[in-house]
């Protein structure tokens, strides 16, 4: 018991030792090459502090009083009798204790804590993965099953798109949803770059789907059928949540790239991770911290996604 502790823990100080190498090794290479890291000039675009004029709503009375050097507390008595508080930059004040205001007066200018381009391209990547997640997700399980369907024209239809899509770059999709479809349908930036993510990973969505119920037996179908069960009845209560345990690790496999496929929306000027990240490049010229920093926050995405998936697979793995 004691020399398996002891080889654990040498295997741990192993992996240790392999990552502090490979740091070194990291720091070594950017030594060479001369490169002088600037972190401090990442943080302000995630989160930073600017000022937003504040204005009286209506006619009233001014109170101020000063909390510190900075910062000064307004109290607003309006002549409706509503009263309103808060707190502005001392430097920016328009008024005197005692003043009275109109609703068009600017009182002074509130400091705000705002989004920093990283965050908000953070959003967008997240919104574009949930929306082309869950129409993949619907397109997939259809194909899917037009997959194994019976009907020609179904099942033809069905391997077409799967194939199509498949065996064409999601680059050349996004490209074509955009400037073709985008055109004729009048889809915005971003409704093109979520149909062209959901009919993407749908194709690849409805393979795992067909070869999940694929490996469900026949014999379950047969039982489900000669209790009176029509088809539809048998694969939504019988076929589909068994498959599902069996498909759950590739579909999450396949939504972990999703994640990290939606970078390339950027060629057609939508905001995400990425490009908010190139923008910031051209104005920092910090390359290295910010890609880093960018394939922190996928890293984080992608192993959050992971962790939720194993906690289903537990629990899926409780309930049999």
């Amino acid at each position: 018991m004691l020399s398996e502790l002891v080889k654990k823990l040498l295997w741990y100080l192993s992996l240790v030792l392999v990552l502090i190498a490979i740091g070194w090794g990291l720091t070594v290479m950017t030594d060479r090459i001369e490169y002088k890291w600037y972190w401090n000039r990442v943080p302000q675009y995630f989160f930073f502090t600017g000022n937003i004029e504040k204005f009286a709503a209506e006619n009233g009375k001014i109170k101020i009083q000063k909390i510190d050097e900075k910062f000064s507390q307004v109290f607003l008595t309006y002549d409706n009798g509503t009263e309103e508080s808060f707190k502005v930059l001392t430097k920016s004040l328009a008024f005197k204790d005692g003043d009275r205001v109109t609703d068009i007066d600017k009182v002074g200018e509130l400091q705000v804590l705002s989004k920093g381009i990283l965050i908000e391209g953070l959003i967008t990547t997240l919104e574009l993965s949930v929306y082309s997640s869950v129409l993949g997700i619907i397109i997939g399980l259809f194909a899917g099953l037009g997959r194994i369907s019976k009907n020609p024209l179904i099942k033809g239809l069905s391997t077409i798109y799967v194939e199509l899509i498949r065996g064409t770059p999601l680059l050349v999709q996004i490209f074509i949803f955009y400037f073709f479809l985008g055109t004729i349908l009048e889809f915005d930036r971003f409704a093109a770059g979520t149909m062209a993510l959901a009919v993407f990973v749908g194709a690849y969505v409805a393979e795992i789907v067909r070869a999940g119920i694929q490996s469900v037996h026949p014999g379950q179908m047969e039982a489900a059928r000669s209790l009176g069960m029509n088809y539809f009845q048998a694969m939504s209560n019988i076929i589909l949540p068994q498959a599902f345990k069996r498909i759950m690790p590739p579909l999450a496999g396949q939504f972990i790239s999703l994640i990290k496929d939606s970078s390339l929306v950027s060629v057609i000027a939508l905001t995400d991770l990425t490009k908010a990240a190139r923008e910031v490049i051209t104005s920092t010229f910090a390359t290295f911290e910010i890609w880093f920093t960018v394939a922190g926050m996928y890293l984080v995405l992608t192993f959050s996604l992971s962790l939720a998936v194993r906690y289903i697979e537990r629990r899926y793995s409780a309930s049999d």
